[in-house]
């Protein structure tokens, strides 16, 4: 569990750097960082130079906390994550959502790039996370719980928050963007899955697929924080196509579809 010293710390050193006080978080997954770029009076922090923070080697995470202003409200965003394949502990991989928490956000946005499980989905789409499923087997808040941080046994039947699902439908459909809705999948990586372990996510009720994501909610769950997650489906994951995976065509889709992706994403920040 997280030292309440090391989140504090975190935070101090942020706070010296902006006067910026922010009320929603971002986490931008690969490919999906540019939306940081429109942030007004952005004040940017190297991860490295933020205490405790860590770094990603992931092609496509440029490593930096961006904090500003976008369509009036104050964004704090983390321009790529790092992951819990790059050998990092859970509790490093979810620090940062701890530090946020402790700067002021109520509300967390959470993207990724990831595949498509479910066939009747097509890579640029974007999909509306309804769940998750745990594919990994280990969990963030495993260890002596601190009551400060959050509850022993938090209660996870509604991770991601409906009232801010349903408001993203009315966005999706004014702006003309096809939404998916659909259960997300965590799996560590690095190797992408087998076609065997896909039929047998698609058996389980997944609908995408990724390396990321869920230990952050649940994470921010724990601190009591409204969720919103949101899949940029980047290729059809192993064995539905004939074709091998690669991260390069993870960072080519994502970067076709950022225009949407980052009209939705601001829309939604604006009627937050």
């Amino acid at each position: 569990m997280h030292a309440i010293h090391d989140i504090y710390q975190a935070e101090e050193y942020i706070r010296e750097l902006t006067k910026h006080k922010p009320e929603i978080g971002i986490i931008l997954g690969s490919g999906l960082g540019d939306l940081a770029d429109d942030l007004e009076e952005a004040v940017i922090i190297p991860y490295e130079d933020i205490p405790y923070f860590s770094k990603s080697d992931a092609q496509g995470h440029a490593n930096q906390l961006v904090i500003g202003k976008l369509k009036g409200k104050t964004i704090v965003a983390m321009k790529g994550r790092y992951h819990y394949y790059e050998g990092y502990t859970l509790d490093e991989v979810t620090f940062p959502i701890r530090v946020m928490k402790a700067l002021g956000i109520e509300t967390l946005i959470v993207t990724n790039a990831c595949g498509a499980v479910n066939t009747s989905f097509s890579p640029g789409d974007l999909m509306l996370i309804t769940d998750h499923i745990n594919l990994v087997g280990v969990n963030p808040l495993i260890g002596k719980n601190n009551e400060e941080l959050g509850p022993r046994f938090p209660d996870v039947s509604q991770v991601y928050n409906k009232e801010l699902r349903n408001m993203s439908k009315e966005i999706a459909k004014e702006q003309g963007i096809t939404l998916r809705e659909g259960v997300y999948g965590w799996w560590s990586g690095p190797v992408y899955e087998t076609p065997a372990e896909i039929r047998m996510i698609r058996t389980l009720g997944g609908d995408a697929i990724g390396m990321s994501t869920v230990p952050e909610t649940t994470v921010a769950v724990h601190a009591g924080l409204k969720v919103l997650g949101i899949s940029c489906l980047t290729n059809m994951a192993c064995g539905i196509l004939d074709q091998p995976l690669s991260h390069q065509e993870v960072i080519e889709v994502a970067g076709q579809a950022k225009s949407k992706f980052i009209r939705f994403i601001t829309e939604v920040v604006q009627k937050i």
